[in-house]
């Protein structure tokens, strides 16, 4: 790319200037010419090439050439300079006689200057990418990427690395962006120039710049544990230091930059940052230096990235509370025979909040250099609320939150509601990341509950995994992970969508009636439960048409998913799961009706790979076996996939949740890059 720059010459006179190899000095002749000039000639030395605008009729520059108003001489420079001034061009200015009016003189000094990034996104830093400049989606894409510093290096005083305006650790690093800054030239630039990086105040709030400094340019005094990574490491770009000077090293040299991202994208950062270096030339004494070259690189900050139930598991996550022994060792098996990691949060940490699903979210951030799973801490705070910060957060393991300012925090806030979908295709758009789900209020309604704003506008300005908005406020805990989930499936779209559906439990308990079975009882063996009848269920109209009004809700859903998710009824499979309507159990005073699970949530499930842990129905006993259970196996089996029945009844079910809330998987990341888009 050309950098053009207007330069003014005055006959009579020699003038030194630096010029930047690749940038172009514009000098209009006639302008400087001495009057009543009429003809030009130019002479220069053979690293300096020039070029006249509009071009003479003679080839020959050294011939007197006729000057006009608009007589344009464009000056460049070939290479950079070994030594200041090596380098000269001569106008010299002629009467109508031919006779010598005036002649100026130029001595350049040439430099070479480039502030490099991984424009391409190969992981190296090439230099002078004509496209770092800007940023472009897709797989023909360009831009640099940028982490935020949101992990922590520090064992003990932990917060995130983005809250430290210092480099606290060289393994910090590799959560940076590298810039460089190269340059070629005589040992020094000429006195008064100088090179300054600088950024305006918004792009200022969102990343630091650190540059590496020559350790032999360091002093001998002592200095602390943190004052030596400071030292070589020492900040250059914040948002209390908007601009600042940077050595010029001399020869062919480059200066190893670290770009920390602080802020992921939201509702008033598009992502997008620019970081300028400038040539400053000076005019006099008392006058401020004029920037006579500027190279800028562009940044996009790397989304924070939902993992679908599709990806492989990494490791499981569950609470040990004084009541779920036989919870706890079941998910233990189930977790051993996966293979997988099981992570147990104790009661001094969870504080008898045994709600896992709830407070976190799992997901992760990439780059070309470098990614690492980050835990999205969600704004309930309940008992759990130090868990994610205190046992998560570490090196190469990141942490962000949202926190509404005036809004309250409910029900709907809890990442029970927030769900991702695994890759689609919706009417040729493509969604290689999934799309994330959240439950919202029905649309009508003034009245119901919504997920905080500053929630919902964190996950829609991450861009690649577009929300969806579903109606959960139906719900007495108002989630989405009570009515639907996702498992994988080896044909077809490569899952199955499983939606809770009254429907088929009435259908399955119809059979039963007709088979014979009308007195088998759900419930059986529970302690401290009433038990009930199929035949009992099937005679209560009033339960019916509660079951009918749920149906309607998750039927309004199934709309929705169908339509944003491009799915197919060969997608999705019907779970016979059965509601009851009760006034709000977490709000006496609203007098709300609304919905729970009548027995053990089956969707409610925890997927690991072909393993799935389900809530254990306590469903009609026929032939020795649960008739629920039964129907899970059949319908899983097609797919490959095994059903474990995990006991939650007295643990999780009768406090209104089962084993996806009471559990969380770290998972995989995506093997597509983000990227590579198309937007």
């Amino acid at each position: 790319m050309i950098h053009p720059r207007t330069l003014r010459v005055d006959y009579g006179r020699t003038i030194s200037v630096v010029c930047v190899v690749g940038s172009e000095l514009n000098v209009n002749l006639n302008r400087s010419a001495p009057p009543s000039s009429k003809f030009f000639s130019v002479k220069c030395t053979s690293n300096v090439y020039y070029n006249i605008s509009p071009p003479p009729e003679s080839k020959s520059h050294l011939s007197p050439i006729p000057i006009n108003d608009n007589s344009v001489l464009l000056i460049s420079m070939r290479s950079a300079s070994q030594s200041e001034n090596d380098s000269k061009l001569t106008v010299r200015y002629y009467a109508e006689n031919r006779e010598v009016l005036g002649i100026a003189v130029l001595h350049l000094t040439g430099v070479e200057i480039s502030l490099d990034v991984d424009a391409d996104r190969d992981g190296v830093v090439e230099k002078n990418n004509p496209n770092k400049g800007s940023w472009k989606w897709g797989p023909k894409g360009h831009g640099a990427i940028l982490l935020v510093n949101c992990d922590t290096e520090q064992t003990y005083w932990k917060r995130p690395d983005t809250e430290q305006a210092f480099v606290s650790n060289v393994s910090d690093l590799k959560d940076m962006s590298l810039m460089v800054l190269r340059t070629k030239g005589p040992a020094k630039l000429p006195e008064g120039y100088k090179l300054t990086m600088h950024i305006s105040q918004g792009h200022a709030e969102r990343v630091r710049v650190f540059r590496a400094k020559n350790p032999g340019g360091a002093n001998n005094a002592k200095h602390s544990f943190f004052d030596y990574f400071v030292r070589d490491y020492p900040l250059v770009l914040s948002s209390k230091v908007l601009s600042e000077e940077v050595p010029y090293l001399g020869g062919e040299a480059q200066m190893n930059c670290y770009v920390e991202g602080l802020h992921f994208p939201d509702k008033d950062f598009d992502g997008l940052v620019r970081v300028n270096l400038s040539l400053l030339e000076p005019i006099c004494e008392g006058l401020p230096e004029t920037p006579i070259f500027t190279d800028t690189v562009v940044f996009r900050v790397a989304p924070w990235i939902m993992t679908p139930n599709t990806l492989e598991p990494a490791e499981v996550f569950v609470c040990s509370t004084s009541d779920n022994y036989q919870f706890l060792k079941e998910m233990k098996d189930l977790v051993a025979k996966s293979g997988l990691k099981l992570r147990t949060c104790f009661e001094n940490m969870n504080r008898g909040d045994r709600w896992m699903q709830d407070e976190i979210e799992f997901g992760y951030i990439d780059s070309p250099h470098h990614r690492f799973p980050v835990v999205l801490d969600s704004p309930r705070d309940r008992g759990l609320k130090d868990f994610p910060y205190k046992e998560l957060l570490g090196g190469d393991f990141g942490y962000v939150t949202r926190v509404p300012e005036r809004e309250d925090v409910g029900s709907l806030d809890s990442f029970g509601n927030l769900e991702v979908s695994p890759p689609v295709s919706v009417n040729g758009k493509n969604y290689p990341l999934g799309r994330i789900l959240i439950g919202v209020a029905f649309p009508t309604t003034t009245q119901g509950r919504n997920m905080t704003q500053v929630v919902q506008d964190f996950l829609w300005a991450q861009k690649v995994q577009e929300p969806i908005a579903l109606f959960s406020d139906w719900l007495v805990v108002g989630h989405i992970d009570e009515f639907m989930t996702f498992v994988p499936a080896p044909d077809r779209k490569g899952f199955r969508l499983l939606l809770a559906s009254p429907d088929a439990g009435f259908k399955l308990f119809r059979r039963l009636q007709k088979d014979g079975h009308g007195q088998a009882k759900l419930f059986d063996g529970v302690p401290n439960q009433e038990t009930i009848t199929v035949d009992e269920i099937l005679q209560d109209d009033d339960f019916k048409s509660q079951n009918d009004y749920v149906q309607g809700c998750i039927d309004w859903n199934r709309d929705v998913l169908k339509r944003e998710l491009g799915l197919d009824e060969e997608d999705i499979i019907d779970l016979p799961i059965l509601f009851k309507l009760d006034t709000d159990a977490l709000d006496k005073d609203a007098k709300v009706v609304r919905a729970v699970a009548f027995y053990p949530d089956m969707v409610n499930m925890i997927v690991l790979g072909k393993r799935l842990g389900i809530p254990k129905p306590f469903g009609p006993r026929v032939n020795g076996r649960c008739a629920l259970e039964a129907e899970m196996c059949s319908l899983m089996g097609v797919l490959g996939l095994s059903c474990t029945f995990i006991d939650d009844f007295a643990s999780y079910h009768k406090m209104l949740g089962e084993v996806h809330c009471g559990s969380n998987v770290r998972r995989q990341p995506f093997k597509f890059k983000w990227w590579k888009l198309e937007m």
